[in-house]
Parts: C-alpha cells; sequence; structure tokens
C-alpha cells in the first residue's frame, strides 16, 4: 500500500493537517498498521516537494492556542496522480514458496527441531483465535463499513491459510520423504 497514495485519497475528499489524516487513514484502514506521525508529515512534504499537494493555510499557534497547524490540499497533478494509481490493476500475487509458514513447515522437517503437525495444529489455533477477533470486531455494533470490509478481506486469508494447512498437514509423509531425499 503506498501512503503517499493513500494520503492523496484522502486530502481528494478534504483537505487537511497532519494530525487529521492519520486520524482519518487509521479509521479507514482499521486493519492497517496505524501511520506514525512523522511517516504523515514525512509524506505530506515529499507530495508537496512533487507538486501534489499544496499548502492550504497555515495556522498561527496564537490563533488556535495550539501548535502550528498547516493544512494541506491536494493539487490537479495530484488528482492525475491518485486516478492513475487507482486505474491500474494490482497484479495477482504470485504463490509465494517464501511464505513464513511454509518456510517453517519445510525448515522443522529439514532440521528436526520439532513436529511439523505439531506446528501446523498450533498454527491452526492461532488463525482460528484471529479469526474470532475479526467476526467479533466486524458484528460490533459500532463497526463502521471500511473495518467491516477489512475484516472481510482478513477473514478471506486467513480461511486460505488454514486450507493449506490442512491440505499440508495430509501431506506430511510424502513432503518428509522429498525432505529426507533432497
Amino acid at each position: 500500500m503506498s501512503t503517499a497514495h493513500i494520503l492523496l485519497s484522502l486530502l481528494a475528499s478534504e483537505a487537511g493537517h497532519g494530525y487529521d489524516l492519520k486520524r482519518r487513514h487509521d479509521d479507514r484502514f482499521p486493519q492497517a498498521r496505524p501511520l506514525a506521525y512523522g511517516q504523515v508529515y514525512t509524506t505530506l512534504q515529499r507530495l508537496t516537494r512533487d507538486g501534489l499537494a499544496e499548502v492550504a493555510k497555515t495556522e498561527d499557534p496564537e490563533d488556535s492556542g495550539g501548535p502550528e497547524r498547516t493544512t494541506y490540499r491536494i493539487t490537479e497533478a495530484g488528482v492525475q496522480a491518485l486516478r492513475t494509481w487507482l486505474s491500474e490493476t494490482v497484479p495477482a500475487a504470485p504463490v509465494s514458496a517464501a511464505s513464513e509458514i511454509f518456510a517453517k513447515v519445510v525448515a522443522i522437517m529439514a532440521s528436526g527441531f520439532g513436529d511439523p503437525a505439531d506446528f501446523l495444529r498450533d498454527q491452526r489455533a492461532a488463525h482460528l483465535t484471529r479469526m474470532r477477533e475479526l467476526t467479533a470486531a466486524k458484528t460490533a455494533p459500532n463497526a463502521t463499513l471500511s473495518a467491516v470490509l477489512s475484516a472481510d478481506y482478513a477473514l478471506n486469508h486467513l480461511d486460505a491459510d488454514l486450507r493449506w494447512m490442512d491440505t499440508t498437514a495430509q501431506r506430511l509423509d510424502a513432503l518428509a520423504q522429498e525432505v529426507r531425499t533432497s
């Protein structure tokens, strides 16, 4: 996810200052890692430098009683960059043999440190716990549509992981033989 493009999308709907943009990001992308304030301000500086955003106004701290606040807005170049980014299809991620769960199963078998069936069982339990948390979050009375969509996305990926773990657990004997002979 491109922080710059996400901030541009937030600015496209409404001008804002760094604190406001961070709050809006964290509200709209509840499953994403919250943005650090420094990341927001650094990205805003880069967007301004590149002509994609501009300072709309700066509030004097004496007027508001707080720190100086700079409000940013998207520029026409920023709108075009955002439209271009939004129109690009995201490439389907290739099946990665480097996923950590897969790597750990093979490493357990290769090293002899542990039982891959135990690892898969424990990992499955961790996935199910996370799925229960996400289901509770999306069915909470105050759940926003962004939170529901984000939880649905994560739940579908966790479900795919569970199916892979079940298939792998059924193939452990064959995988053990393959690891021993290679």
